[in-house]
């Protein structure tokens, strides 16, 4: 963060302090964002501060899948009419809301909250693959869909719940390839997406 201007009020300074924190944002993008909350109305700027303020306090993880949730369970755990036998596993909560815009989902979800990376010292003990095994453990799970990213993490993330799930007699099947190698379910497109739901392929 850079240092504030000479003359700058301590209240902005902190301001512009905190939003360079934000990813994508910069000093001078800071900057723009603050004097425009300067210039808003209050009741706007009041506004942003208590969504932010309800969204920290109120959203949590679903027990059971782990998507995000303002409850004991998200809409989609608790809606009677989604598949319970098909578990789509997904890295983030935000590849479930992406996935969900398809309209081809009729299953249920399992956030693992990551991927497995060395690297970055990330291990299967960091993920939430044990909660997904107790799932499949408790019956009524026919098949899993691996639907991590298409990088070299998400396919070893992939590999791993597969050789996991081996024995439990539950199918386990992994997008298509309508996803570009090295590609992230953030970025595709809605064509992409489905052609990958669509065309998901049982793995061996």
């Amino acid at each position: 963060m850079t240092e504030p201007l000479p003359g700058m009020p301590e209240p902005l300074a902190r301001l512009m302090g905190e939003l360079q924190r934000l990813p994508g944002v910069g000093p001078r993008s800071a900057e723009r964002i603050a004097f425009h909350l300067l210039r808003a109305p209050a009741q706007e700027a009041l506004a942003l501060a208590e969504a932010i303020r309800t969204v920290k306090e109120q959203l949590r993880h679903c027990s059971r899948c782990y998507n995000l949730s303002d409850g004991e369970l998200c809409s989609i755990c608790g809606d009677p009419r989604r598949d319970q036998g098909l578990i789509v596993v997904v890295e983030q909560p935000r590849d479930v809301m992406l996935l969900e815009q398809t309209g081809l989902i009729r299953g249920v979800y399992h956030v693992l909250m990551g991927r497995i990376s060395p690297l970055e010292r990330v291990g299967p003990e960091d993920l939430t693959i044990e909660a997904l095994l107790t799932r499949v453990r408790a019956g009524g799970v026919r098949e899993v869909l691996l639907a991590t990213n298409p990088t070299m993490e998400g396919d070893g993330t992939a590999l791993h719940i597969h050789a996991l799930l081996a024995g439990t007699g539950v199918a386990v099947s992994r997008l298509a390839r309508g996803l570009a190698v090295g590609s992230q379910v953030e970025y595709a497109t809605r064509a992409m997406l489905e052609a990958a739901i669509s065309g998901r392929t049982l793995m061996s």
